[in-house]
């Protein structure tokens, strides 16, 4: 079923990278909002392929067709508008690299040339209007591979997969760590671009889809007081991460896991009626002006704000 309070947490992601990238120095970590996105859409997409293959009808062709409909559109026209302004304002080199990104991010690779030229946090990046689109390559190339994945061993049962989707995890999230201890608080391209370093967090969301698809009527997944309790844990770890680390004691893998853990406890508790919920839920209000737009990520936006 739907879930709007999912809705109003990508709208609570996107708020901070929005800032974070405006200059602003409180939300100078509003790049976590990437993190919690992986974990949605590891989550939302899990879910889809769960349900549709517990009645047989899943189709990987499907599910390719319906990715490359959502996305593509809008990632084309993203890339023309680029194209006439790259032509008018920039020097050579500069249009040669914009080249690469365009032909990287057809690929959705994007990710891959930022690691292999100038990263994510060089000076140079902030000349490149595709910068963006690398997250769209971490995303993608899990979705090429995932479905696949989940025909092969769908037979072994959701208990194998659930548990083969911890390790995997936890392999990610040690390689994760691993390169983030080593340049602290300087993000290392590999651990922030690639990923084999980013699928920890969107496995944590299909691990999410898969606990809740098997018990999502337990009498502790019901219980509003338990929602409640663990529901406030999860945005606590949120505000934690964004705003709260001391970044002279600690790295940044640490605030990363807890955005991280804190997506993940909303997800699961929030499927009772919960307070987080209930705000979360809020576009309704919002929906009844005729003025506004009807997405319900934009309305939560400007809820939000």
């Amino acid at each position: 079923p739907y879930r709007k309070e999912i809705d109003g947490l990508r709208a609570l992601a996107v708020i901070p990278v929005i800032f974070f990238h405006a200059g602003f120095e409180l939300f100078s970590r509003g790049f976590l909002g990437v993190d919690i996105f992986f974990v949605i859409s590891g989550y939302l997409i899990t879910s889809l392929i769960i349900r549709e293959q517990s009645l047989g009808t899943f189709s990987a062709i499907n599910f390719y067709e319906r990715r490359a409909r959502r996305l593509i559109p809008a990632l084309f026209l993203v890339m023309m508008v680029c194209i006439p302004f790259a032509i008018y304002l920039m020097q050579p080199d500069d249009l040669e690299n914009f080249g690469q990104s365009l032909v990287a991010t057809t690929l959705i690779s994007n990710n891959y040339l930022l690691y292999l030229t100038s990263g994510y946090w060089d000076l140079a990046s902030e000349f490149k209007p595709l910068l963006h689109t690398w997250s769209l390559g971490v995303e993608e190339q899990y979705y090429i591979l995932f479905p696949i994945l989940m025909l092969l061993v769908w037979k072994l049962g959701l208990k194998i997969i659930f548990f083969t989707f911890v390790l995997l995890s936890g392999l990610s999230l040690l390689h994760f760590y691993n390169l983030s201890s080593q340049d602290s608080f300087s993000f290392n391209n590999e651990s922030f671009l690639l990923l084999k370093s980013r699928a920890w967090q969107i496995l944590f969301g299909a691990i999410a889809a898969i606990f809740l698809f098997k018990f999502k009527d337990t009498k502790f997944l019901k219980s509003n007081l338990t929602g409640e309790i663990f529901s406030l844990i999860g945005i606590s770890c949120l505000v934690f991460s964004f705003f709260l680390f001391k970044e002279n004691s600690i790295y940044q893998g640490a605030f990363s896991f807890s955005a991280v853990t804190g997506t993940l406890l909303i997800i699961l508790f929030s499927v009772t009626d919960t307070s987080l919920k209930f705000l979360f839920s809020l576009e309704d209000l919002i929906s009844c002006c005729p003025i506004l737009p009807r997405h319900p990520v934009i309305v939560k936006l400007i809820f939000f704000i």
